[in-house]
């Protein structure tokens, strides 16, 4: 006969709900939340992206391969967050925050250097990938930090960050996309490689955000669970 699990007293829940709100989590919400706004800043890119790759000084493609690398970005978007979020309910919500955000710089660096359609398809497909597992790692992450009381209005703000991005994506392409500032073979790269270093920022801000306590204490790690819960509280008041 197979024994019960036993049963876990705790009011870690409970403390994490009764925290004032602060600035640790102002730094939650600002480190976690930068996904979305990556997100838009990808897409209004891309979108502003997609004729000039169809020139000969920068890819050469035609208008139906550059609709396959977008294709290809949305493939790893979904890909990504069917794999990384299992990771992440198995191994803990910050290494796999931190793992897909490095994955979206690598890819996003290595698409700056993208030199044919197949290497730009993979490239995208790796930074769609890292985008869709920081949706599956993030979600679940500002839910267990944020108080239930003002998670609705958090998740909502965050959420709308990403017309932010789309707007600061369109008008960097303004002044990347010129030819009168940038040559057309640099400037495209130069789009990509500025969202890589604003995600760069963000990696140092992340190294800051606790694991979950509620991620913890599902796994009966409440000791850990607990001296994160104090380190935030002490932070906290």
């Amino acid at each position: 006969m197979v024994e019960p699990p036993p049963f876990i007293v705790t009011d870690i829940p409970q403390r994490m709900d009764r925290l004032p709100w602060s600035n640790w989590h102002w730094l939650v919400v600002s480190a976690l939340g930068i996904t979305w706004l990556l997100d838009g800043l990808e897409v209004s890119i891309v979108a502003a992206l997609g004729p000039i790759l169809t020139h000969d000084s920068t890819l050469g493609l035609t208008e139906s391969q550059v609709g396959l690398a977008a294709s290809a970005y949305l493939t790893g978007s979904v890909v990504g967050a069917l794999i990384f979020s299992y990771l992440t309910d198995r191994q803990g919500r910050k290494k796999w925050f931190m793992i897909t955000l490095l994955l979206y710089l690598a890819a996003t660096i290595l698409t700056a250097l993208a030199w044919d359609l197949p290497s730009l398809m993979f490239f995208r497909f790796l930074t769609g990938a890292g985008i869709g597992g920081e949706y599956a790692a993030i979600n679940s992450a500002i839910d267990e930090l944020i108080p239930a009381r003002r998670r609705g209005h958090t998740d909502l703000a965050i959420n709308g960050s990403w017309w932010l991005g789309s707007a600061t994506g369109a008008l960097l392409s303004l002044v990347l996309l010129n030819p009168r500032i940038f040559p057309e073979s640099v400037g495209w790269r130069l789009c990509f490689i500025f969202g890589a270093v604003l995600g760069i920022a963000i990696v140092l801000i992340r190294r800051f955000v606790p694991e979950s306590p509620r991620w913890l204490m599902t796994h009966s790690r409440i000791p850990e669970a607990e001296e994160v819960v104090a380190r935030i509280e002490r932070q906290v008041t």
